[in-house]
């Protein structure tokens, strides 16, 4: 898929656009509606950046690529975009999908602007070709451990399937919560029946349960059994990786789908771009912006200062990651390297748990801001 200079705001007239392209999950078993919000704001990006003139007067032009959550797709599109020509490569929301991407990119010299892929390691080894815009797992992780045990949970499950994602966030929990007085009970869900994990809650006296699976299967059958269970009425639900975020959590779970706290990286007010930005989304999308369509826009924001400043090279492009100063929907982008990150790291736009409202499911309640 490719989206052309016209839709994009530019008017192709001699071959001579700068091509981005993009990694973005647009068909299952990928996050689909993820992948819509990314592609919205990456498009909305390209788009104001071509009304006003381009980049050094040529136009900016998507190249985009569905990877439907697959690494091994996502690691094909990445040398197909390499020989294509672009620029850069810009874009990915599945952290799986992101490391397959950003291997390949690091190997091919290929500068790689990560959106909305968290994994702490996205790289094996340091790399100068990649940055990335989203917070780290650890960073986002911790944050919301606090607000567990702040809550009084000491004895969480997580309800987890089995990927490198999964195990990480596992892992970022029990080594933060362990030395708090904190327990993590992990429950396999590539062997439990969504029953099953109700009993398992029960028999382990635990006062959360963290949902660590794809969505919508099993993540609405694990909540719709919870909910269902006379046992479990006091129990929290959490998502710290924001499938409550997006409509069709509430269309499809409705009341049971609201109070169940996820991590959200949106300021507390939206600074004037950001509140213009998110007025432009919702009218693109037809609904209110997620923070994965501020990640969209500021990606392209960025690539266009810096290839008006540094050109289309990729090695310079590469190279200009610890001087990138751009004003973005969020607050002002910058990259620096950070312990434990094996690539350039934006350090840190702002985290918020949040949830929808049980009185009005589809309004956010701000519960926690960092």
């Amino acid at each position: 898929m490719s989206t052309s200079p016209s839709s994009s705001g530019a008017e192709r007239t001699d071959g001579s656009s700068v091509q981005i392209g993009a990694l973005v999950p647009l068909t299952r078993p990928g996050w689909v509606e993820a992948g819509r919000h990314l592609l919205a704001g990456l498009e909305l990006a390209v788009r104001e950046v071509n009304d006003a003139g381009g980049v050094v007067g040529r136009p900016l032009e998507l190249v985009v690529r569905d990877t439907a959550a697959d690494p091994q797709r996502a690691a094909a599109a990445v040398d197909e975009l390499a020989r294509l020509g672009v620029a850069a490569l810009a874009g990915e929301y599945h952290s799986v999908v992101a490391r397959a991407a950003a291997a390949r990119a690091d190997a091919l010299g290929l500068p790689f602007l990560c959106s909305s892929a968290v994994l702490d390691a996205l790289t094996e080894q340091p790399t100068e070709w990649v940055a990335r815009l989203c917070p780290a797992q650890s960073h986002g992780w911790q944050i919301y451990a606090d607000f567990l045990l702040s809550a009084g949970h000491s004895r969480i499950a997580v309800a987890a399937q089995p990927s490198v994602y999964w195990a990480s966030g596992t892992r970022i929990l029990r080594d933060y919560l362990a030395p708090r007085g904190g327990t993590v009970i992990e429950l396999d869900m590539s062997a439990l029946t969504p029953t099953a994990v109700c009993d398992e809650l029960v028999d382990n006296r635990a006062t959360a349960l963290l949902l660590l699976t794809g969505h919508p299967e099993p993540a609405v059958p694990i909540v719709k059994s919870v909910r269902r269970d006379q046992r479990l009425a006091e129990i929290m639900i959490g998502a710290p990786a924001g499938q409550p975020e997006f409509a069709e959590w509430a269309a499809l779970l409705g009341d049971d789908g609201s109070a169940i706290p996820f991590l959200r990286y949106l300021p507390e007010r939206l600074r004037p771009l950001g509140a213009r930005v998110g007025t432009a989304l919702r009218e693109r999308l037809g609904e209110a912006p997620s923070f994965v369509a501020f990640e969209g826009y500021d990606t392209v924001a960025v690539l266009a200062d810096v290839l008006r400043s540094h050109g289309a090279d990729r090695a310079r492009i590469a190279e200009s990651w610890p001087h990138v100063a751009v004003e973005g929907t969020r607050g002002q982008i910058r990259f620096s390297r950070t312990p434990g990150i094996s690539v350039w790291q934006w350090a840190w736009t702002s985290v918020q748990i949040v949830d929808r409202d049980p009185a009005e499911p589809d309004r956010f309640r701000v519960l926690h801001a960092s």
